[in-house]
């Protein structure tokens, strides 16, 4: 079955919920698309995740089985913290995913997107002890912000979420050790900029590490200082998104429906 089909089963639900989360449905669908597009998607898995406009208790998140440039703003599920669907929907969710989104949409409110993937060089890192070193410019906007998470298996046990809560802290983002990446930010165009910058990061330092020349660490006053130049930018850097938007658009996406 082909990706309009399979969208055309599944009713618009524009006009059907409030218009702020109808536009954060738009926002998500798009930003699993870009994942898509810029290669950090890993066939059905992975999973990206915003908060409903208005709630404490309930996500926006994939219906499983869905490839990620085939998620629209209508087939995304919406549940709440105990797992419950909210939508008339025929699909299900990734329980992983339910694990580790639940985990941090009940914890921190102030967070309304948490994006996770399993990148080839978002792994390599994750599996080397040191972790993200301070490299590259990318990695010095995560320097002093970022955690780790040991690995405990596949996230199916809800017990872990607390310590996945625990490691985070207050974190932009996270590697979770033997297995992949996870960014948060208080709104989805923040979430996969870190995300988007974060994998350059490991992209680059797996690049290095390849080589046989030894590698220049700046001093950690050089570190702090470019990394305290990127937490004002930060606010500056939404102009991205309207940009990344169009990219969809030219693809002729469907995010929109």
């Amino acid at each position: 079955m082909g990706v309009d089909q399979i969208t055309k089963m599944i009713p618009s639900l524009k006009g059907k919920v409030s218009d702020e989360e109808w536009e954060e449905r738009v926002n998500l669908a798009a930003c699993y698309q870009l994942v898509a597009h810029y290669g950090m998607s890993d066939l059905i898995f992975t999973h990206i995740s915003a908060r409903v406009p208005g709630t404490e208790n309930q996500f926006l998140i994939n219906p499983y089985g869905l490839f990620f440039d085939e998620i629209t703003a209508s087939s995304l599920i919406k549940v709440d913290i105990d797992g419950n669907v909210l939508d008339d929907t025929p699909f299900k969710f990734n329980p992983a995913g339910y694990t580790i989104h639940s985990a941090v949409h009940g914890a921190c409110h102030d967070v309304a997107c948490v994006l996770h993937t399993h990148t080839s060089a978002g792994m390599a890192v994750a599996a080397q002890k040191q972790g993200l070193l301070p490299i590259s410019q990318h990695s010095m906007m995560f320097y002093g912000r970022l955690a780790y998470h040991g690995y405990e298996g596949v996230a199916l046990d809800l017990d872990e979420r607390e310590r996945l809560v625990r490691d985070l802290g207050d974190s932009i983002a996270m590697i979770l050790r033997n297995h992949g990446l996870l960014t948060v930010g208080g709104t989805i165009s923040e979430a996969f900029r870190r995300v988007f910058y974060l994998e350059k990061s490991c992209e680059a330092q797996v690049k290095a590490l390849s080589g046989d020349s030894e590698l220049i660490l700046p001093s950690k006053e050089v570190c702090e200082h470019a990394a305290s130049q990127f937490t004002p930018l930060e606010s500056k850097l939404s102009l991205e998104w309207p940009g990344l938007l169009r990219i969809l658009e030219r693809k002729g996406s469907n995010f929109r429906d």
